[in-house]
């Protein structure tokens, strides 16, 4: 039993070396030429320059001649990471008393040929005539990913007797060769992110034994252009890690790494290639020239529209403004800085939106509503020249369309305001106010419907499309008439004062006066005083003049109107 069962595991580990083998690329010990058993063959030296064929003898063509051509790689190796490629050129070859040897050439792009001759003695030759054998050759060296021709000729050669075929050696894909060949040895990485710090820490594995490792952060496109974050791991090193820093998680940042020699090749892994939504930032504006613009900082197949979003953050596109993006920059012209104006993304089945003037940084006009005598006044004012349609619409039962019903143009110059009437209608059940502005190519349609009517004459409705909240116009009036009433107060207390005093002063002067002549003296002294001290009584109000009534309330009126 345990015989049996030793055998079969003995099976088993066979199977399994097989099937590993078969996994990866056949291994040789040497390169050499091997013919059929029986068939002694040599190599022969090269040529440059074939001689010129000669004419084959009747029955001898291609087809009856190469049978079973097999083209492969195989590797050779001096070490685990010392590995060669080479390729295998395998043919079954009908032989005939004519044919002495095989001729096997390899060409690649931009290099010499070369060729292996391989020669047949004479007495294997008759001893094999009319029957098929084989012949193979590895030693033709290969680098990974290479594309060779390969021709057979007999020996000598006959024209019209010519095998030829292309072959693509494994490029370093291929796990065997990202193992073994120094030309594909690239390391592997592994990562871990810690997103509060902004830093990947790296680890390297499985790179070249003899040589220092060269980590770095970069953009991919084209090319992957650098960040700046890079570290260089010594080959004495122990631990072969390193952390890199970061300023956004961008789809398109990947880390690099490389075998410090000369034109190693390098891979990439991007930790964050699946945050897209990191891209929908940078949104600019330009308040002079009216354009927004947004430019891609990661190559990205995306659809950009702009858009007008609601109080419900619903985001409605606007017509005609859908642009695709790639790698250049996306430029709208002729933007209105409205807060509702806002850029839709769109990559696959996914959509974000960016709102860049929902700070209200770019005030570019304002609106408010007042009820006056029984009707209500629009006053607009802008910071910029521009046109407007501002009027009335009409809602119907649960439809959020407004059809226009009363429409103006308004022409507002920069940092002027101008004052519309509505006749009637916006106090209507329904009823709203629409604006749009003219003079740009991209505009918000703006609906506002919540009018306080109920309010006193002269009380102001705002908040519609106001960057600044605002006081209400009462008590901004109530304002303008008490400064000016506590001022003409103040202006009368001070003038009393002062009479107070100075009366006060000149009684007790008169006092003094009437004691030191005595009485018969006093009547007349008074009588005397009295008649200069009331014509005093003119030069002080001439030096501090009181106002009149009518003179306050022009006073309040320039305030208001200053204001």
């Amino acid at each position: 039993m345990i015989s049996l069962l030793a055998l079969l595991m003995s099976v088993f580990g066979a199977l399994n070396g097989a099937a590993v083998q078969n996994a990866g690329i056949e291994r040789i010990q040497k390169c050499g030429i091997r013919c059929s058993q029986g068939l002694h063959c040599k190599s022969k030296s090269q040529y440059l320059f074939s001689p010129p064929c000669q004419s084959a003898p009747v029955g001898l063509n291609s087809s009856s001649v190469f049978h079973n051509v097999t083209l492969s790689t195989v590797m050779r190796c001096e070490g685990r990471q010392k590995c060669s490629l080479h390729l295998r050129v395998s043919t079954v070859l009908h032989l005939t008393e004519s044919i002495h040897g095989v001729s096997i050439c390899t060409l690649t792009a931009g290099m010499m040929g070369a060729c292996r001759l391989l020669s047949f003695s004479k007495a294997s030759r008759q001893k094999l005539d009319g029957q098929q054998v084989e012949v193979t050759n590895d030693c033709f060296d290969m680098s990974p990913d290479e594309e060779v021709q390969v021709t057979l000729k007999t020996l000598p050669s006959y024209c019209g007797v010519t095998w030829t075929r292309s072959y693509r050696s494994p490029d370093c894909r291929s796990g065997d060769l990202r193992r073994h060949i120094p030309e594909c040895i690239t390391g592997r990485l592994w990562y871990d992110v810690n997103p509060e710090k902004k830093e990947l820490t790296v680890r390297v594995s499985d790179m070249l034994e003899d040589k220092d490792y060269h980590l770095r952060l970069c953009r991919k496109g084209f090319i992957c252009t650098g960040t700046g974050s890079s570290a260089l791991i010594k080959k004495e090193e122990t631990k072969k890690n390193a952390t890199l820093s970061y300023s956004r998680p961008l789809p398109c940042l990947c880390i690099e790494g490389w075998s410090a020699t000369m034109d190693a090749p390098r891979v990439q892994v991007c930790p964050f290639k699946d945050r897209l939504e990191e891209l929908w930032f940078g949104v600019t504006y330009d308040p002079v020239e009216e354009t927004l613009s947004w430019e891609p900082t990661c190559p990205v197949t995306a659809e950009i529209t702009l858009c007008q979003k609601g109080e419900d953050g619903v985001c409605v596109d606007l017509p005609r403004t859908s642009q695709t993006v790639g790698r250049e920059k996306i430029l709208f012209n002729k933007v209105e800085p409205h807060p509702e104006m806002c850029m839709k993304f769109t990559a696959g089945s996914q959509s974000w939106i960016r709102c860049p003037f929902a700070d209200r940084r770019f005030q570019a006009w304002e609106l408010s509503v007042t009820k006056r005598e029984g009707h209500q006044e629009v006053v607009m004012s802008s910071g910029v020249t521009a046109n407007f349609s501002v009027g009335l619409c009409a809602k119907s039962e649960g439809s959020a369309v407004c059809q226009p019903v009363d429409t103006h143009a308004v022409h507002v110059e920069k940092h002027q305001s101008v004052s519309l009437n509505l006749t009637g209608g916006l106090c209507q059940p329904n009823s709203c106010l629409q604006v749009r502005r003219l003079d740009v190519k991209y505009a918000v349609t703006v609906i506002h419907c919540h009018q306080q009517c109920e309010v006193e004459d002269g009380a102001a409705v705002r908040g519609i499309l106001t960057d600044k909240p605002e006081a209400p116009l009462a008590q901004w009036e109530l304002t303008s008439l008490i400064v000016p009433a506590g001022v003409c107060l103040s202006a009368v207390i001070i003038v009393t004062l002062v009479l107070h005093f100075m009366l006060t002063v000149y009684h007790k002067r008169s006092r003094k006066a009437l004691g030191s002549h005595g009485p018969s003296e006093k009547h007349t002294s008074a009588n005397k005083c009295m008649g200069p001290a009331l014509q005093t009584d003119p030069a002080l109000h001439s030096e501090i003049s009181i106002p009149e009534s009518h003179q306050y309330g022009n006073f309040e009126k320039d305030n208001l109107l200053s204001d």
